[in-house]
């Protein structure tokens, strides 16, 4: 029963792997779910969430993600989970922001979607990512930074920052209270 029982194994873990996703990601996600109860029914479902508001329609990819106290996650967000994905408290996400934690190495013409590679991408406390973002595998985001709508972020961001842009880049320093420290030229790297 070598053979057969590897195959009817492979088969289990593969329907449990496409339940759970249906569950979190089409049921929980759905918005007949309350708002005020999803983080919970997450949680009971093996994803590392503390209370926080989790709009309808997010997409978490595994129990990879981890989510903080007081977070607020838009509609559509996908957090992708190939890697850890570390979202720290007080963080907020607009709507149809990307979190990816996976990517591929370059290939041949003939498939250029080469290798599966990953990098953890982790978000410090109270961070604000604006709509439609995308941050990339191996990113960390440093506590109180701000990342502009639309930016794609390839690079580490220093803590109380803000970046806009593709790529992203920095354009302003903020203090502890959000105010602006330092406005910088609108050429300056990340």
């Amino acid at each position: 029963m070598g053979k057969l029982g590897r195959i009817v194994r492979r088969i289990g873990v593969l329907l449990e792997r496409q339940v759970k996703n249906i569950w979190i990601n089409a049921i929980l996600s759905s918005p007949l779910v309350p708002d005020h109860v999803r983080w919970a029914l997450l949680r009971a479902s093996g994803i590392r969430v503390q209370k926080s508001l989790i709009d309808p329609g997010c997409f978490i990819g595994s129990p990879r993600v981890v989510i903080g106290r007081g977070c607020s996650i838009n509609r559509g967000v996908f957090l992708d989970g190939l890697a850890d994905l570390i979202i720290g408290d007080g963080v907020s996400i607009g709507m149809n922001a990307l979190i990816v934690t996976g990517s591929h190495e370059v290939g041949s013409a003939v498939k250029r979607a080469g290798e599966l590679t990953r990098g953890p991408v982790q978000i410090g406390d109270g961070a604000w990512i604006g709509a439609g973002a995308v941050v990339l595998p191996g990113v960390t985001i440093g506590n109180g930074s701000i990342i502009g709508a639309g930016s794609v972020v390839m690079k580490d961001v220093a803590a109380n920052t803000v970046v806009m842009g593709n790529p992203a880049r920095l354009v302003r320093r903020l203090d502890n209270d959000g105010a602006d420290a330092a406005r910088l030229d609108e050429g300056a790297n990340v």
